[in-house]
């Protein structure tokens, strides 16, 4: 992954409570940036990270994700009081999704770019599950259609195991019945195929590379005594949420049956 220098604050993005924005970066591109002082703070952007790599190698469509150096004087000509709070609290590396201009909000009732895309909206569903995202109703869908594409984004509120580390192990193995309000669900008619599909691409070593990408200053509000036992604990969890039977597909197939 690379890393840019955050050169010009443009505008914030109000909307939901991390209040995210739009900066100009020194290689010329322009991303969405998540504040590493903001709502949940280090594991938002954690979650991010891992959730949105994990996107990347199961094939699903998710915009770049870089690193973002931000100096806390960009922020010093802007009015609102909140967000130069902001911009000085999360100096240093924050993360960034590439910005896609033009694009717009999924909407769950005009459905034209997923209605003949079962296996994808299943594949979504299947990631989701997996990675305990709560964050994709038909209320906040965190998707976007750009070039009559969808995109995946927002991913700041899965991986809710690590705000609380007793028993996560036990918790790995979670039926996660919260996917019965995924907005895809009624379009998800082959959840086994895309188990099938999915689940071996996600192997001990593509895991362990996409944990070892966390800074380490991102993993010290953990109970480890090491940043290495902190990865090897995300590496478990999600070994142990792989393993079979996976009570969460079944969850999931029977989410959609009940629709």
């Amino acid at each position: 992954m690379k890393t840019v220098q955050a050169t010009r604050y443009v505008v914030p993005l109000r909307e939901g409570g991390s209040l995210p924005a739009i900066v100009e970066a020194d290689d010329d591109g322009t991303y969405v940036l998540k504040f590493r002082g903001a709502g949940q703070g280090a594991k938002a952007l954690v979650a991010e990270l891992i959730s949105g790599e994990i996107a990347r190698v199961l094939g699903l469509p998710v915009p770049e994700i870089v690193f973002v150096e931000l100096d806390a004087r960009l922020g010093r000509s802007e009015p609102d009081t909140e967000i130069r709070e902001l911009i000085k609290t999360s100096a240093g590396l924050n993360l960034a999704l590439d910005y896609l201009p033009g694009s717009i909000s999924f909407d769950a009732l005009v459905p034209k770019v997923i209605e003949n895309e079962a296996l994808l909206a299943s594949q979504i569903v299947w990631f989701d599950s997996f990675i305990t995202n709560i964050d994709r109703t038909a209320r906040n869908t965190n998707m976007l259609v750009w070039h009559r594409k969808l995109w995946l984004i927002d991913h700041g509120a899965s991986l809710y195991f690590h705000h609380s580390w007793d028993g996560y192990l036990e918790r790995a193995a979670s039926r996660f019945p919260q996917i019965k309000t995924h907005v895809l669900l009624p379009f998800a008619s082959q959840i086994e195929a895309a188990d099938a599909q999915m689940a071996p691409l996600l192997t001990r070593e593509v895991l362990g590379g996409i944990i070892e990408l966390v800074p380490k200053s991102w993993l010290g509000e953990t109970p480890f005594e090491s940043v290495r036992l902190a990865r090897e604990a995300y590496l478990e969890y999600f070994l142990r949420r792989l393993q079979g039977p996976r009570g969460w597909v079944e969850e999931a197939q029977n989410a959609r049956l009940a629709l």
